[in-house]
């Protein structure tokens, strides 16, 4: 069973909310240690923007996974292909995290690096304008 925070529409929308503006200050000081060619800072903060993902957003993906989801195509069939690609949401963003941790690791911090954390951002964008239109239905 979801927490009542995944299941109202505004207090998810808030959750969603903070954690995107704070992977996008993230991002602008990246991208402003990489125009000022500061690898070594840049490496440690851009390992500080990989938490937050795996600790803000990819934690709470996993939460609507094992509890919302199931929950609402449960409650509405029809709500099964929208979950679905949802589900493949949260997939490209595991996906994208695990590139940036391996590209971390391999080279360091680099242009490869802002750009997969900039591809977080915008699938975050959509993936939440697509859950919230389909969570007031719920």
């Amino acid at each position: 069973m979801s927490g009542p925070g995944l299941r109202n529409v505004d207090s998810h929308a808030a959750i969603h909310e903070a954690a995107l503006n704070e992977a996008i200050e993230l991002n602008d000081l990246l991208d402003k240690l990489l125009k000022d060619e500061q690898p070594e800072k840049g490496l440690e903060v851009a390992h500080i923007a990989v938490e937050h993902w795996e600790t803000r957003t990819l934690r709470h993906a996993q939460a609507e996974e094992e509890g919302l989801y199931i929950e609402m195509v449960k409650e509405k069939p029809e709500l099964k292909e929208d979950v679905i690609g949802l589900i493949r949401d949260h997939d490209i963003l595991r996906f994208l995290v695990k590139e940036i941790k391996k590209i971390l690791d391999t080279e360091g911090f680099n242009r490869e690096v802002m750009q997969r954390f900039h591809a977080l951002v915008v699938v975050d964008i959509y993936h939440n304008q697509e859950e919230e239109r389909i969570l007031p239905d719920h």
